[in-house]
């Protein structure tokens, strides 16, 4: 039996394309068998997986839900966080290749100082250690340091215990090439786009970021979504 790689995107209700952008680019590029699902603060409540106050200050709605994915997954395989604002361009399926299965979990690992100090629509940027290093997440269900990520952990630890990944031994977090978690005006430009395009700082669906790199990709794809959208409302329209 084929494996289908599980895939959960953050959600949060300002940035609701975002996600459906972010999706509808993993999906066309994907070859291998995959689901992609929303994290969405408000349905971990209802089902009593989260639980931790609502947190005004918190950049994004699931900036701590993403930590939910392997007890989601509910698998031994490997399963794969990523925020909303993410443009991909190659098959997700190659980043689950010649995984290392004695590391727990693989991330991209930034070494950077943010050049902005607003991100997004106004929101403060923090400066942390291992900052993005949550934003895109594999994680090896098989694992007994993921396998503690239980509910109870990720509502009561602290936000640095589990951003900075003090839930697992330094040698046990693999790192993945840099143009999976490519940080759009963080880095230099490479000569292709990345395989994933991270819009941290603010994508071109706010307002006062039309202007950033790879906008131009970011805005295809929602046109690609959009005429899918309308060809699946017309279908459905026809069957009434």
């Amino acid at each position: 039996m084929t494996h289908q790689n599980r895939i959960y995107v953050g959600y949060d209700q300002r940035e609701d394309i975002a996600w459906q952008v972010c999706r509808h680019s993993l999906m066309r590029h994907t070859n291998a068998p995959v689901s992609i699902d929303p994290l969405k603060q408000n349905v971990l409540r209802e089902l009593g997986l989260y639980t931790r106050p609502y947190d005004v200050t918190a950049s994004t709605e699931f900036s701590l839900t993403r930590f939910l994915t392997p007890h989601l997954a509910s698998s031994e395989g490997w399963s794969m966080f990523v925020d909303c604002d993410f443009l991909f361009t190659r098959d997700i399926g190659d980043i689950f290749k010649n995984l290392d299965h004695t590391k727990a979990v693989y991330v991209v690992q930034h070494d950077y100082v943010p050049t902005n100090a607003i991100k997004m629509d106004g929101k403060a940027q923090s400066i942390y250690p291992r900052k993005n290093w949550s934003s895109l997440m594999l994680f090896n269900g098989s694992n007994p340091f993921v396998q503690r990520l239980t509910p109870d952990v990720v509502n009561r630890a602290t936000p640095s215990f589990l951003h900075r990944f003090e839930w697992v031994p330094d040698e046990l977090i693999g790192a993945l090439d840099l143009e999976w978690n490519f940080l759009e005006g963080e880095y230099m430009l490479p000569a292709e786009p990345p395989a994933g395009i991270h819009f941290t700082n603010g994508g071109p669906w706010f307002p006062n970021w039309q202007d950033v790199a790879y906008a131009d990709l970011w805005r295809e794809e929602e046109a690609l979504y959009l005429q899918a959208e309308q060809r699946r409302s017309q279908l459905m329209a026809l069957r009434l």
